[in-house]
C-alpha cells in the first residue's frame, strides 16, 4: 500500500469530464444519468483499500441524507492484480450493504480516472448541476479522520455539499484526501 494524496486534473469551476461505465446493478451510467440531482459527487473508490473502506459508512450517510445528491462511486483498480476490486465483489460489496451509494461503477479502462486525474483511494469530486451541466465546487477530503483507525470530528463534505445545494460559495479549507494510490494497469 502506497499513501497517496489526491492531485486531480479539474480546477474549480470545470466541467465534469462525461463518462459511460457499467454499474453493478447491470446498468451504463453517463454523466446524464443523474441530471436530475443539483449535487453530484464522484468518488474514486475501492474494495480493498483501508481508506476507502473507512469512508464506505460516510459515503451511504451521504447518500442517504441528502435526496438532491447523487453519491458514485467508481472503481478504477486493477482488479487483475487486486482481486477483492473485481466487478463481481464490486456486486458483493452492494448486496450486502457495504456499500449504499447512487451508484457504483467500474472504470475498467482506467480512462475515467485518468481523465479526471484521480491518484488516490478515496478521491472525492464535488460538482454542482449549474442548469445541466456538473461544474465542479470541491475537491478534497470527506472528513477530518485522515487514517483508517482515526474517528472524525468534522465532516467536510457535509458542509461542502450542503453550501452547494444551498446554492452557497463552498467555504471549508480544502485539504487533498488521502488513501490508498490508485492501481494502474502496466
Amino acid at each position: 500500500m502506497v499513501l497517496t494524496e489526491s492531485e486531480g486534473n479539474l480546477d474549480l469551476g470545470d466541467e465534469a469530464p462525461d463518462f459511460s461505465l457499467v454499474g453493478t446493478d447491470g446498468e451504463t451510467y453517463s454523466l446524464g444519468s443523474f441530471a436530475e440531482y443539483d449535487a453530484l459527487l464522484v468518488v474514486f473508490t475501492c474494495n480493498h483499500c483501508p481508506y476507502a473502506q473507512a469512508k464506505f459508512d460516510e459515503l451511504n450517510h451521504l447518500a442517504e441524507a441528502y435526496d438532491d445528491l447523487a453519491v458514485v462511486g467508481i472503481n478504477p483498480n486493477d482488479a487483475e492484480e487486486y482481486p477483492d476490486d473485481s466487478f463481481e465483489k464490486m456486486r458483493e460489496y452492494v448486496d450486502d450493504g457495504r456499500v449504499q451509494y447512487t451508484a457504483y461503477l467500474r472504470d475498467e479502462s482506467q480512462e475515467v480516472a485518468e481523465t479526471y486525474g484521480a491518484t488516490c483511494t478515496p478521491d472525492p469530486f464535488l460538482f454542482a448541476n449549474d442548469d445541466g451541466t456538473f461544474r465542479l465546487r470541491y475537491h478534497g477530503r470527506i472528513d477530518d479522520a485522515m487514517s483508517p483507525d482515526e474517528e472524525a470530528d468534522e465532516y467536510v463534505m457535509r458542509e461542502a455539499v450542503e453550501a452547494v445545494l444551498a446554492d452557497e460559495a463552498v467555504d471549508v479549507e480544502v485539504v487533498p484526501s488521502r488513501g490508498c494510490s490508485i492501481k494502474w494497469r502496466d
